[in-house]
């Protein structure tokens, strides 16, 4: 037995040792390795710098729009002095979920080029269009973002509104809903809502008295508007 692994070792010694040209297959193939983590690391740290806020509003398309809005919101600015940038909320952390939502992002780079939005008026025409396809993107892999920073498990349902406390549970954390499903708008403006479903409506027995003057969606941004002040 001895035997045969030495004949294998001197074997692929040999391979090795062998010159390919001018150069060894060792150097090659430790060259090969060198190069390689080399174009990792200039990979990995370009990705990287796609990844932050300053990158994501180099264009005033997002500058003058979108981020604009996340100042004027709770994710900017708050008690506890945490900030949500641009990439905590739209960019899994994960490395597989980061790529792939990477290649996904790449068409935006077509409406940059063709001017889709490099207007205000533009802008707010495809806002419900924008809007609706982060809600579906949300819905579809469970708000994934959200739970970047959010986690239920970490919830202490004793610290929250007994109205959020109650939805939670009933809704959350048996995974009837998803963060999205409720928290629309909260860091950047909603589009207008009129006919659109905002995909959650309040229990019956939760819901408080009417008030008069007031549309369901008034009253579904209200009630938003309570649940995200207590989240904070």
């Amino acid at each position: 037995m001895f035997a045969w692994i030495k004949k294998v070792v001197l074997w692929a010694w040999k391979i090795i040792a062998t010159p390919a040209g001018t150069l060894g297959l060792g150097f090659l193939t430790l060259g090969g390795f060198v190069g390689g983590v080399m174009f990792w690391g200039a990979f990995n740290t370009a990705l990287e710098l796609t990844n932050t806020e300053q990158f994501c509003t180099s264009c005033h398309e997002m500058r003058d729009n979108v981020y604009q809005e996340l100042t004027r919101t709770i994710h900017f600015s708050n008690r506890s002095g945490v900030r949500a940038s641009c990439p905590d909320c739209h960019v899994p952390h994960e490395w597989t979920d980061k790529i792939a939502r990477k290649m996904q992002a790449s068409k935006e780079v077509w409406g940059k080029i063709f001017g889709t939005i490099n207007t205000r008026p533009k802008f707010l025409e495809h806002r419900l269009e924008l809007a609706q396809h982060e809600w579906a993107r949300l819905k579809a892999n469970d708000s994934l973002e959200c739970r970047n920073c959010h986690s239920s498990t970490a919830m202490d349902l004793q610290k929250q509104t007994q109205r959020a406390a109650e939805i939670h549970t009933r809704y959350l954390l048996p995974g009837k809903a998803t963060c999205i499903d409720c928290h629309k708008g909260i860091a950047h403006e909603l589009p207008n809502m009129q006919g659109i479903d905002p995909g959650w409506k309040m229990p019956p027995e939760l819901e408080g008295k009417p008030t008069a003057g007031l549309t369901p969606i008034d009253d579904l941004s209200r009630a938003m508007a309570e649940l995200h002040a207590d989240a904070f």
